[in-house]
């Protein structure tokens, strides 16, 4: 059953060899985690041509979040509210929509007292 959003920082990190990104995930289970067109699109983005085919498996393995107008519609209230970027704002609507924790590093837009769900795993 999923339970957590990851944001693309976590993948990111995990990605970047940081070893706290990688711990987080092996303890959490990877079969309870979910991530969203938004965090595929942005981790696929920052890849190597010869890493396409690598990090494409490894995001096959989440179950992927779709974006629609019902979720477009939530993002944009929140980042009216929020003032957050409209990527921030679709992973807060995703994980709400779905009753979700999102899982991130970004202190700087997701504290912990502004959005209750959201989990900071590990800082750098």
């Amino acid at each position: 059953m999923v339970e957590a959003l990851l944001d693309s920082v976590i993948l990111i990190d995990h990605l970047n060899g940081i070893s706290a990104a990688t711990e987080w995930l092996a303890r959490e289970g990877w079969d309870r985690m979910a991530i969203s067109a938004i965090t595929r699109a942005e981790v696929m983005a920052g890849a190597a041509p010869e890493e396409i085919v690598h990090i494409g498996n490894l995001l096959d393995s989440f179950p992927c979040l779709s974006l629609d107008a019902e979720t477009a519609d939530r993002a944009a209230s929140i980042r009216r509210k929020k003032r957050l970027r409209l990527p921030d704002a679709f992973q807060a609507a995703l994980a709400e929509m779905h009753h979700l924790k999102l899982i991130t590093r970004n202190t700087r837009d997701f504290s912990t007292e502004e959005f209750d769900y959201v989990v900071i795993p590990y800082r750098l």
